[in-house]
């Protein structure tokens, strides 16, 4: 599967964004969706997965009630919706496909690259 994820850019604490996933390659529905994300000098950290088939979620404590993953199979796209937007929620975000279903980034099969997500104070 390859992955793109696209969607960052600078915004206002406060605000929201909508990060999108787009793969290609093998069959997306196959794949369990992760958002990641990596802040400069930190590792790369777990927000969000969503199940193959979209009965499942799972979010980091950070971001609980604030953002929402979501997919849609027949677009073969992973969405990322961020409300609420704080300064901590900066970094790199990665999206990323997994055969299982696991918050961990060293058990992800397919990595895209990034988008930044700069939120300003």
């Amino acid at each position: 599967v390859q992955l793109q994820a696209s969607g960052g850019r600078l915004v206002q604490a406060g605000g929201s964004l909508r990060l999108s996933c787009a793969a290609s390659g093998r069959t997306f529905s196959n794949y369990a969706i992760g958002w990641f994300r990596q802040a400069p000098g930190k590792e790369r950290e777990f927000v969000a997965t969503i199940r193959w088939d979209g009965e499942s979620t799972s979010y980091a404590d950070s971001v609980k009630g604030r953002f929402t993953i979501s997919r849609d199979n027949a677009k073969n796209t992973g969405y990322l919706q961020m409300n609420s937007l704080k300064p901590g929620d900066t970094g790199v975000y990665y999206c990323a496909a997994d055969f299982g279903y696991s918050e961990y980034p060293s058990s992800m099969d397919y990595w895209g690259k990034g988008t930044q997500v700069t939120v300003s104070s």
